[in-house]
């Protein structure tokens, strides 16, 4: 990177179901892309398979890279550590959403659309503020979660739906969009659109 020259960042997103193999492929990206990576973990360890599962995650990452907690969005300051890192990946932005959601509706029977829908979108604005301040690699990994039921509980909905939104609009942002399918990476999207 050079001193005081701010270059649009690239913006790689993977999308799949559960368990489809989207943190392995994010962290196989980035091990090529670079050398000095930020991790951005967004999980909140709310019960022992949840903390489990964070430290898996963990072990499984190289030793050098560097984690920082993000489980509510990046905000509008970035450390300094993200604005050095040649590569950053976010994982996951589901949980992410997650959380703004829960936040802005407590409630789970009378979910507060309004307040969700603005704290989401103010936070992927947040986002794609961060990845065009920086001339680093950005992966971003999320769920897609729209191809199942429809929740039955309103929370549930609103979920399904802000987060769709999202994925969306980071896909029309993205330079790559990568659907990942049983563990294969399947390219959907590969350069960003001129229009």
């Amino acid at each position: 990177m050079v001193p005081g020259v701010v270059v649009m960042g690239r913006l790689i997103l993977i999308l799949g179901g559960a368990r489809s193999g989207k943190s392995s492929h994010a962290q196989e990206l980035a091990a090529g892309l670079g050398e000095r990576v930020i991790y951005l973990a967004t999980a909140e360890p709310g019960d022992p398979e949840m903390k489990a599962r964070i430290i898996a995650h963990r072990q499984n990452r190289p030793p050098g890279w560097i984690t920082l907690e993000f489980p509510k969005g990046i905000g509008n300051q970035l450390p300094e550590e993200i604005r050095q890192a040649e590569v950053i990946v976010l994982d996951c932005l589901t949980l992410q959403i997650t959380n703004q959601v829960l936040d802005a509706s407590p409630d789970p029977d009378h979910p507060d659309e309004l307040a969700a829908e603005k704290r989401v979108m103010a936070g992927l604005d947040a986002l794609l503020d961060a990845v065009r301040s920086t001339d680093s690699h950005w992966i971003v990994v999320s769920n897609e979660v729209g191809l199942g039921l429809v929740p039955p509980y309103p929370l549930g909905r609103l979920f399904r739906d802000l987060l769709g939104m999202a994925n969306r609009r980071l896909a029309a942002a993205a330079d790559e969009v990568h659907w990942m399918a049983a563990g294969i990476p399947v390219p959907i999207h590969p350069f960003r659109k001129t229009a």
